[in-house]
């Protein structure tokens, strides 16, 4: 039983409302998630505006965005992000699922996306304390400031998500992916 309530989009006036549209053309779709969001509209307000600047106007491809969400995920034991991104991954930004069950282990064919993951882990594992070797590696590889910028964004934007997830205990709305099937994605 989810810990926070849903407020259902039929049942949405006003500003919560038009969110909810605003959440349906950013995502195709109006996830569990964000219907505990609307509880404060300012939150989910928040949420589709970054969502929607850091995939219309961000360097990083859908692929990776997905790949950071699914590793920051799995280091969370967030399985209602994991099943979103799993999803969204496969059948949005064209990962395969071994592509995707990489990710949540920082592994990745491509060695420009192996760094921003490095990147990614450090900064989730570290909490944000990235040494100056960590930042020439990452620069090195190809990684601008403005790139690490916005790796450090994607980041924060999954800790929020898998946070609310975890405490809101809501329903999975998405094909579900365990943090736990970690052992088997393993092999």
């Amino acid at each position: 039983m989810p810990a926070l309530h849903t407020i259902e989009p039929e049942k949405a006036t006003g500003e919560a409302a038009n969110l909810f549209t605003a959440t349906h053309q950013a995502l195709g779709v109006i996830p569990n998630l964000a219907k505990v969001m609307a509880n404060n509209p300012a939150v989910l307000k928040g949420y589709v505006h970054v969502v929607t600047a850091l995939s219309a106007e961000g360097t990083l491809s859908a692929g990776v965005r997905e790949r950071i969400a699914l590793l920051v995920a799995q280091e969370n034991r967030s399985d209602y992000c994991l099943s979103v991104h799993a999803f969204r991954g496969t059948k949005v930004a064209g990962l395969t699922t071994a592509e995707a069950t990489r990710a949540r282990r920082g592994e990745a064919d491509d060695p420009w996306a192996v760094a921003v993951l490095d990147l990614a882990a450090v900064v989730v594992r570290d909490h944000g304390v990235v040494s100056d070797a960590q930042l020439a590696t990452a620069r090195h590889a190809g990684l601008s400031d403005g790139h690490v910028v916005e790796v450090i964004a994607h980041v924060a934007l999954s800790l929020f998500t898998n946070y609310l997830a975890t405490a809101a205990r809501i329903d999975i709305d998405w094909p579900l992916v365990r943090h736990t099937d970690w052992e088997n994605a393993m092999t």
